[in-house]
């Protein structure tokens, strides 16, 4: 019988190239697929919410595919896990209805951006946290800017060159909730929006981090944006810090 199955991954993206299937290169989903494959005997389409750039990890990631099987959600769950890669987890798995698409059917994503504000490093996430060593970041002055994020706004300036969304010009995205928290060394950026363009948190982390180091102003966010430069923004910062943390699909899917 066939089913459509919507399941939540945790992955560490350090060896992926993404999740997006790619000629030659090893990606989350072709692996994931291998484990389907070996699952159910059949190689079936999935469906991510996010393609994600390479060494970007996931700490709650929808995925979608349909599949002939009798297996229930969790008996599959277990069933995967035994044949995916340790920094490959399913979470947690249920049946949905057909047609169901883990992309178009997320409500809203939201990110966090790590960065570990100190001059030396921890041998235990130097894989997950991008590396300020000086000066010490100012939060307050980084979430008056991240304020100023919220809302529906053409984020152009926050979009790297190359984009196929800047070249049909859909740019506009609606952030719900934006803000940023310090805990010892370790400084977190989060970020709900309703889509993203590409690179944008790791641009938007950049700008934020700016602000923090004191290189720019939180007031200047609102003339970035309006400037639909990107030159006015501020670094791409590496992928490494990067997560997608929760995907919104509505009430009727939460756990």
């Amino acid at each position: 019988m066939k089913q459509t199955f919507l399941l939540f991954i945790a992955y560490k993206g350090t060896a992926y190239h993404g999740f997006q299937v790619q000629k030659n290169s090893v990606t989350v989903c072709s692996v994931f697929q291998d484990a389907l494959q070996a699952v159910l005997g059949q190689r079936v389409d999935v469906k991510g919410c996010s393609r994600t750039d390479a060494g970007v990890h996931a700490l709650e990631f929808g995925i979608s595919f349909a599949a002939e099987t009798r297996l229930a959600p969790q008996r599959l769950v277990l069933a995967l896990n035994a044949h995916l890669p340790a920094d490959v987890r399913v979470l947690r798995g249920r049946c949905v209805p057909e047609g169901f698409h883990a992309r178009y059917a997320a409500h809203a994503k939201t990110y966090c951006y790590r960065i570990r504000n100190s001059a030396i490093d921890s041998p235990f996430d130097a894989d997950y946290c991008h590396k300020i060593a000086q000066p010490r970041l100012d939060v307050s002055a980084m979430n008056r800017a991240a304020a100023l994020l919220v809302g529906r706004h053409d984020f152009t300036a926050l979009c790297s060159a190359g984009s196929k969304m800047l070249e049909s010009g859909d740019t506009v995205r609606t952030i719900t909730d934006c803000h940023v928290q310090r805990s010892g060394d370790c400084v977190t950026i989060s970020v709900t929006a309703d889509g993203y363009l590409y690179n944008m948190v790791r641009i938007l982390a950049g700008t934020l981090a700016q602000v923090g180091a004191g290189k720019m102003q939180p007031e200047q966010i609102p003339a970035i944006l309006q400037s639909r430069d990107r030159a006015n923004a501020g670094p791409t910062l590496p992928a490494k810090g990067l997560f997608l943390t929760k995907v919104d699909y509505g009430r009727e899917f939460d756990d």
